[in-house]
């Protein structure tokens, strides 16, 4: 099966070559029949990248330790979850799952029907197809994940300890379907350009398609975040570690581009800047997946140093200039068909708003590469921490919240002062009266600024539903709830927009508060006895030792009590897989919508056992606000239902409201 999976991998490679050279040629010469064979091609292609998927994962079941890959990161004792998810352990097996998504992506583009865009399908699929060769061509030669030993190990290595986690399985599928996922709109853009169609056809196209990749790469970034939470031990989610940044970089320009496509779709505005965003996006995707195989910057995520570095450095260079050049030679069909009438106008959050997205992914990519700029020019590395990131991307975070409830009232073209007054006085009036309140339970900090601000975002989205749910009760006589319910069918791409901004304020809440309230205590205690830390008291019970197929685990045991109230046990545990070295430590959570309880097993001796124990508040919001922005995704995504046609009054009353 292994040598299936690699003559299946080299097939997919000529396939796909043939798919790109042919979709081109046979749209140039309008031959309808090379253009339906490079169809054939494509949708041959992810055939065999799905057979060589399967190959290698047959191989991992069956412990067929006499391939390189198979042998570094599986072993005999580990769980089914653990072994299919060592198919996007390694870097070579990553790669080979990079292109079957890709292979998958592209077979739906031509075969979806479809009325608008014709034309861009075979040079979009073409592209596409152009980018499979050069993953195929890494896979083929510079990162085999079939290459076979010259012998058969008893058993392999199995996982790196920190990736024998939930999220190894979620993770880094999610991450990549939704880097993979940004290489159809960079498709669409390219081809829209090299055929002159450049109106909206590319847009309407891509629409969706950008949805699915956000929600994969917020998926991934959520998942990524709760991960480092649980597993690494540090009491934090997000490190600014380089990997994580780069994962962050496309979400912020992908989420620019969502929001100004909107512009080019209402109002025919930032055509140039809707081309530029999504070759960024693209090229930061496509960094990403660089940076975590190069092992060019230190990071607890990267597979360690490769020769992959020149490949991708290459092919990101090439990908810039190419569709850069083609933007510039092109640039005099994409402007603008309206200018901007007013600063205070949706037209003018909404560009702010890109400014400040793409201006935070400037300063993260910058603060990234830094090591890599000072190592060029002083032959060190100097590495830039949290504190640079923190102090710089605080107040554009803090400025893209404003935004959100701004947009959120404020009207197209121009917003007069009387209406902006009668829009935004009873949110501002409920954050400052919640703002009150916490000041008045004891809440003495900075942060009251920044908890203000997201109220006000929360005040004025649902100030919008109650203004929409109270336009159809009047006009048609629904009750709350029907009327709440019909709002967010009647416009699913606006209210899921909403639901992402909540989201996306519960996100922030979250952070807010574990950075700004967080208290901590240590101590080495004996079982019998407590440790203090706020309202919690921790009684030492017992320490326990037992050893799995794969690992000896140290746990120990606390009982947690609240201002006197028993709340249950505690296991806090360190373990010492039998094929690495390092310890890893595996905390113990209590989690409410108040705060986290967060245990840390330090280490132990003859004078007792340490433990390090954190408060972290809010923290559980990180991750309600996750899952809020995913189902405002998926509703932004879901098909709208055709409208029906709507009377002139009716339709004059609810433009009223």
């Amino acid at each position: 099966m292994i040598d299936v999976g690699y003559i299946a991998v080299f097939l997919a490679l000529v396939a796909s070559a043939y798919a790109a050279i042919a979709y081109i040629w046979g749209a140039k010469k309008k031959v309808a029949a090379v253009t339906d064979s490079a169809r054939n091609a494509l949708i041959a292609a992810c055939g065999l990248l799905t057979i060589a998927v399967a190959a290698l994962l047959y191989g991992l079941v069956t412990h067929d330790f006499s391939v390189e890959y198979i042998a570094s990161y599986t072993m005999r004792g580990m769980s089914i979850v653990y072994i299919l998810s060592a198919l996007w352990a390694g870097s070579s097996g990553s790669l080979l799952f990079w292109a079957w998504l890709l292979s998958i992506f592209a077979t739906v583009v031509v075969l979806q029907r479809r009325e608008v865009g014709k034309e861009l399908i075979p040079y979009a699929a073409a592209i596409t197809m152009f980018i499979q060769v050069f993953f195929l061509i890494l896979l083929i030669d510079i990162a085999n994940p079939f290459h076979k030993l010259g012998f058969t190990p008893a058993d392999g290595r199995g996982l790196n300890p920190l990736l024998e986690n939930a999220g190894m399985f979620f993770h880094p599928p999610t991450l990549l379907a939704g880097y993979v996922g940004f290489a159809i709109p960079f498709a669409f853009a390219m081809a829209a350009l090299l055929t002159k169609r450049l109106g909206d056809e590319w847009i309407l196209n891509i629409r969706r398609y950008t949805l699915v990749a956000w929600i994969f790469l917020t998926l991934g970034n959520w998942f990524g975040m709760w991960w480092a939470y649980v597993e690494l031990g540090w009491g934090g989610a997000w490190a600014w570690d380089p990997v994580e940044n780069a994962s962050l970089l496309p979400w912020l320009t992908g989420t620019a581009f969502l929001h100004s496509i909107m512009m080019q779709r209402r109002r025919g505005m930032l055509k140039i800047w809707n081309m530029v965003l999504v070759i960024i996006t693209f090229s930061l995707t496509i960094f990403g997946t660089f940076l975590t195989r190069s092992g060019i910057i230190g990071s607890v995520h990267t597979f360690g140093e490769s020769a992959l570095g020149p490949f991708f450095i290459t092919f990101i260079g090439v990908a810039v200039v190419a569709s850069v050049a083609l933007l510039y030679y092109r640039s005099d069909e994409l402007r603008s068909e309206v200018e901007m009438e007013s600063l205070v106008s949706r037209e003018s959050t909404f560009l702010l708003n890109n400014l400040l997205l793409v201006g935070a992914a400037f300063a993260i990519f910058l603060g990234t590469i830094f090591p890599i700029i000072s190592e060029a020019v002083r032959g060190v590395k100097i590495t830039v921490g949290p504190p640079f990131f923190n102090q710089v991307n605080g107040p554009i975070f803090l400025a893209v919240i404003v935004l959100a409830g701004i947009c959120t009232l404020i009207g197209w073209r121009r917003a007069s002062v009387k209406n902006l007054l009668k829009n935004f006085l009873w949110p501002i009036i409920g954050a400052v009266v919640i703002t009150i309140v916490l000041f008045a339970i004891g809440v003495r900090s900075l942060a009251l600024i920044p908890f203000f601000l997201c109220f006000f975002v929360i005040a004025t989205i649902f100030y919008e539903w109650f203004r929409g749910v109270r336009a159809r009760r009047r006009m048609r006589g629904e009750n709350p709830l029907k009327g709440f319910y019909n709002l967010l069918r009647a416009n699913r791409p606006r209210y899921g927009g909403y639901i992402v901004h909540l989201g996306v304020i519960f996100l922030a809440l979250g952070m807010i508060g574990s950075m700004s309230f967080s208290s901590e205590a240590e101590a080495t205690i004996k079982p019998g006895e407590t440790m203090n830390i706020e309202n919690y008291t921790l009684t030492y019970e017992n320490m326990d030792n037992f050893e799995t197929p794969t690992k000896e685990v140290v746990s120990s045991t606390l009982t947690i009590t609240n201002s006197g109230e028993y709340l249950g046990t505690l296991t806090a545990e360190k373990y010492f897989h039998k094929n690495y070295q390092q310890p890893v430590t595996e905390v113990a959570i209590r989690s409410t919508l108040k705060e986290d309880l967060y245990v840390i097993l330090v280490g132990w001796d003859e004078n007792g056992t340490a433990f390090r124990v954190l408060v972290n508040p809010l923290v559980a919001w990180m991750w309600i606000g996750g899952i809020v922005m995913v189902a405002g995704g998926l509703l932004a995504f879901w098909p709208e239902r055709r409208r029906q046609p709507v009377s002139k009054s009716v339709a004059g009353r609810e433009a009223q409201e």
